[in-house]
């Protein structure tokens, strides 16, 4: 937090200085011409010029510092003590020729592994998964990983490049290096929203790698949830008579979007459906610990600009590749039992998609979950049930 202040700090005064510089070297070049320019005058602006240097050169620095100084804190128990068979390890993997990061994270480095898939495509939840569910510590290694495009993998691959299939190889490359790892034949995985989707697309094709999959904030059909979300919005404010809001999707047209625009134009709504179920007074926790999050140990400085980064840029490059997918006509036979867990509320990804999706689907296992006082995030809206679900099932 010390480094993210200190930055912010140096980042102002080197634009302030810049802007001083700029005034002073278009001032010094007008005397010039006029012939009047004085020794005060270049010597003050010598001097604004080393300061600028200098307070890059300390920016470029401490950017340096937070990225090799980022890590996981270590598990500790009541007493503040650390389990002698725990692990705590922040790590760069090269996946495919790409260089990912990971936390792994648990009490007893020998119990069952449990791979997060985030959300986005472009999504960061490494600190939030440690933050909310520290729980699952307890009983598996919890692995985090920052996909391609996203947080402290943002330069694995140039986002242009990124396409759905990067994340199925890459994440079935991690998927090994964790077996491999930790001598275990299959992992658990549980995926959010995005990572819900990447988790069914690593299951149908990887099976014998996979103990079982949660699908929370549960993705089905790409391009009609996005249709769906746009009405609700719509609906919600033509209710509230929230006319600007209105206006704006007007403008925007149904989705799906396609182009450069697509985070922007799909934030008009996903960002007031975000809004209106945080509002909601019968989802607990409601909302994301976005500053906390950000602010954790795991992010570097750059880490932390590329928190969004991701979100922004790779979300709009790889979002609109996923509108052909369709998981109750693509995904209807999966040889790995299948868990959702679904907020009651939740009015980002449609539930009753999720249920005729249950209808067509034929795997080892199958159930629905719900949390009666959760939103998109049952994970966080509820993460004591979520827990307590969790480990009844797996």
């Amino acid at each position: 937090m010390i480094q993210t202040i200190l930055f912010f700090i140096l980042t102002v005064l080197a634009v302030f200085t810049f802007a001083v510089l700029l005034i002073r070297t278009v001032y010094c070049a007008i005397m010039s011409r006029m012939k009047k320019i004085s020794l005060k005058h270049l010597i003050r602006l010598r001097k604004t010029m080393i300061f600028f240097v200098v307070t890059i050169a300390l920016n470029a620095g401490l950017i340096t510092l937070s990225q090799l100084t980022a890590s996981t804190p270590r598990i500790v128990d009541e007493y503040g003590n650390t389990p002698p068979n725990s692990i705590a390890e922040l790590i760069e993997l090269e996946l495919n020729g790409r260089k990912q990061w990971i936390s792994l994270r648990g009490w007893d480095k020998n119990a069952p592994v449990l791979l997060f898939l985030a959300g986005g495509p472009g999504g960061t939840q490494m600190a939030a998964v440690r933050h909310e569910l520290a729980e699952l510590e307890k009983h598996f290694v919890v692995v985090n990983w920052d996909q391609p495009g996203s947080g402290k993998s943002y330069y694995a691959q140039k986002t242009k490049n990124i396409k759905a299939q990067t994340y199925i190889q890459d994440g079935h490359a991690l998927t090994e290096y964790l077996k491999e790892r930790f001598s275990q034949e299959k992992i658990y995985l549980v995926g959010e929203s995005w990572g819900s989707a990447l988790g069914i697309f690593l299951i149908s094709a990887y099976p014998e790698s996979y103990h079982a999959l949660i699908g929370t904030g549960q993705m089905v059909d790409f391009a009609e949830t996005e249709r769906m979300d746009y009405a609700k919005a719509m609906e919600i404010a033509q209710t509230k008579g929230d006319t600007a809001l209105i206006k704006r999707l007007i403008a925007n047209g149904e989705p799906p979007y396609y182009g450069d625009d697509v985070t922007w134009k799909s934030a008009v709504y996903l960002n007031y459906l975000s809004a209106y179920m945080a509002s909601n007074p019968k989802i607990h926790n409601p909302g994301y610990n976005t500053l906390r999050d950000i602010g954790s140990s795991e992010y570097g400085l750059l880490d932390k600009i590329n928190f969004f980064r991701g979100i922004i840029n790779t979300y709009n490059h790889v979002y609109q590749q996923l509108y052909t997918i369709d998981m109750r006509t693509d995904y209807t036979k999966l040889d790995v039992p299948v868990y959702f867990f679904l907020g009651r509320y939740d009015v980002n990804a449609p539930t009753v998609l999720v249920e005729e999706y249950m209808e067509v689907l034929d795997a080892p296992d199958k159930k629905i979950v719900w949390f009666e006082h959760s939103g998109h995030s049952p994970w966080i809206n509820e993460p004591e049930k979520f827990v307590k679900e969790l480990l009844s099932l797996l």
